[in-house]
């Protein structure tokens, strides 16, 4: 359930997209976004500073988008969420602090140095995911990028979860419910467009 309310906005934001245009989708993502947070926020439920940070995001690039009537600023969003969101992983993690942890230390427990990969490869996944946005925004048609971004994005995410879900899964006691091994690739957030 949590995995869908995340990845909500994006499809969404498809679906706005194939209706109307690129305009119409980009109001949508922000709607989708305020309608996220305040559901968090009225259900009593954690909001993560990356809700946070991705709400700013598509207020400031989404606007800029709708009142410059521009798709520029809508894909120039996504790189510089990724390489945020990765440089901020990378660098914290390089100064010894651990925010995935952080957000997830209740739901795993691994020792030091697996936080510390986890951590790394996850900030890795962003900032190359952030180089292929820039790549595919101003390579592709219009078209082509959100079918990339929507579909890629979610799949290349999926995949990447999987994988580190299924690499965290030799850290887990072996009478570990089935469900927590799943559920640790899919901890962390998906972004909102």
């Amino acid at each position: 359930m949590k995995l869908l309310a995340d990845f909500l906005p994006v499809i969404l934001f498809f679906v706005a997209y194939k209706v109307a245009d690129i305009y119409v989708a980009t109001g949508v993502a922000i709607v989708a976004a305020i309608v996220h947070i305040s559901y968090l926020k009225l259900s009593r439920q954690a909001i993560k500073p990356v809700h946070w940070i991705s709400l700013v995001f598509i207020l400031v690039f989404g606007s800029l988008t709708i009142l410059l009537k521009d798709e520029y600023w809508i894909k120039i969003k996504w790189t510089l969420f990724y390489g945020l969101m990765g440089s901020l992983i990378l660098v914290a993690t390089w100064w010894g602090k651990n925010p995935l942890k952080s957000v997830l230390g209740n739901e795993i427990e691994l020792p030091p140095e697996a936080w510390r990969k986890f951590s790394y490869s996850w900030g890795w996944f962003f900032v190359t995911l952030a180089v292929l946005n820039q790549y595919f925004a101003s390579t592709l048609s219009l078209d082509a990028w959100v079918k990339v971004k929507v579909f890629g994005g979610m799949a290349a995410t999926f995949v990447f979860a999987i994988g580190q879900a299924l690499w965290l899964s030799k850290y887990f006691p072996d009478d570990a419910p089935a469900v927590a091994k799943a559920d640790a690739g899919s901890a962390l957030p998906a972004k909102d467009s």
